[in-house]
């Protein structure tokens, strides 16, 4: 299984993702595929600390994106997968057959500019989480011990990476959280210090070029309109509620990607509430 390849290949190259024990794609036993981890100890980074959040995650991805993405990609082939399903260029396929599967019509123009300027390929590529934030890093006595969720890794440009985290710290709502009303005023009023200094920490590991962190946070936003297009028109599909994206964050992904592309997305009506 994708996961379980990528998360073991990363303990190889000594990250600290959760090695997987046993993995099935038999959805007798619990109702769907399903992981067995190892179980690291900790609580997410939030429940932790707030000082000095943005450092650690600029650090802990920058060590991610240091480590050899060929190696990387001979482990995943070594679990028989193979390394193009890992591509960004794979995951841009992913989401322009789920317009056209979902009949997504409002959001294929907006596929089209991403096809049109995708980067080109060649340079050095990184190993990519895909969606690394704060409540998907574990700590413990004030150290790291793990860095969860991993069904989303490439092997892209860093700033694919780079620029999905940016999109988490610019556009999520904090009422989604699980903070307390205090504690979500304070986020919210210093995001915008929380996403300079998240770059700045980073920039001191590692460049960035910023044509190309302005495209993969128009990807980013896709992505999620992909997700909320695909939930408005089966909203009982996903099981309960989904809290994300029943806020304000799809109007806000959506503006921002109009802001970086001049192109406005279509969303199909909402006929019910999101689940």
């Amino acid at each position: 299984m994708r996961e379980k390849a990528a998360q073991n290949a990363l303990v190889e190259l000594g990250y600290p993702a959760p090695r997987v024990l046993f993995a099935s794609t038999d959805a007798a036993p619990l109702g769907g595929a399903f992981l067995i981890m190892e179980r690291l100890s900790g609580k997410p980074l939030p429940e932790v600390r707030m000082l000095g959040m943005a450092r650690i995650v600029a650090e802990l991805q920058a060590s991610l994106h240091d480590l050899d993405a060929n190696a990387f990609l001979r482990a995943l082939a070594r679990d028989g997968l193979a390394p193009q399903s890992f591509t960004f260029e794979a995951h841009l396929e992913q989401l322009a057959n789920r317009v056209g599967r979902f009949s997504l019509d409002g959001l294929a123009p907006g596929i089209e500019w991403l096809v049109q300027r995708r980067p080109v390929p060649g340079g050095s590529h990184a190993v990519c989480h895909g969606d690394f934030h704060p409540y998907n890093i574990l700590m413990a006595a004030d150290r790291v011990t793990g860095v969860l969720d991993w069904p989303h890794a490439v092997v892209a440009d860093a700033e694919f990476d780079v620029a999905s985290t940016l999109i988490i710290f610019k556009l999520v709502p904090m009422e989604v959280s699980d903070l307390s009303a205090p504690i979500r005023w304070l986020a919210n009023a210093a995001r915008p210090l929380l996403v300079a200094a998240y770059l700045r920490d980073y920039r001191r590991r590692r460049q960035l070029d910023r044509g190309k962190l302005a495209y993969y946070e128009a990807a980013a936003c896709m992505k999620a309109l992909v997700k909320a297009g695909e939930l408005r028109l089966a909203p009982t599909a996903a099981g309960s509620p989904n809290a994300l994206f029943a806020s304000t964050f799809t109007e806000r992904a959506l503006g921002h990607f109009r802001g970086l592309t001049g192109i406005t997305p279509v969303l199909p009506a909402t006929t019910a509430s999101v689940a």
